[in-house]
């Protein structure tokens, strides 16, 4: 199992989805080939790999359009296979579907251990 040391030396990637993910901002991904637009809600550890879950509200993806059903936008991506995280735009809202259980984040079996989540479906705080 991870340890919280191994949090230091996770690639940089991780950095920005984290912070994304506690100001519940969207940003955009180079992930295999395509980009996307991405609400962070979780980070963790699967064998030694960092992980992220995110909600996908735009972009491309390898299986073609998104789904009409906001639940079955969920994404599981492995962070050593995100090659840019960039903010998206300042008219990118902050989403997320309801079958999102902040008590238990990633699907069963997905991870080995939970670093960061979102706590809550309670919108961002306005600034």
């Amino acid at each position: 199992m991870t340890t919280a040391a191994a949090i230091t030396t996770a690639p940089t990637p991780w950095t920005a989805l984290n912070t994304a993910l506690r100001a519940r901002r969207p940003v955009l991904v180079n992930y295999h080939g395509h980009q996307r637009l991405i609400c962070p809600h979780a980070l963790g550890w699967k064998k030694d790999r960092p992980i992220m879950l995110g909600y996908q509200t735009g972009g491309h993806s390898t299986s073609g359009s998104l789904q009409p059903d906001p639940t079955k936008r969920w994404r599981c991506f492995y962070i050593d296979h995100i090659d840019d995280v960039t903010p998206a735009d300042h008219t990118s809202q902050w989403a997320t579907a309801d079958n999102y259980n902040p008590n238990r984040p990633f699907p069963p079996g997905v991870i080995d251990e939970l670093a960061i989540a979102i706590t809550a479906h309670r919108p961002p705080t306005q600034r």
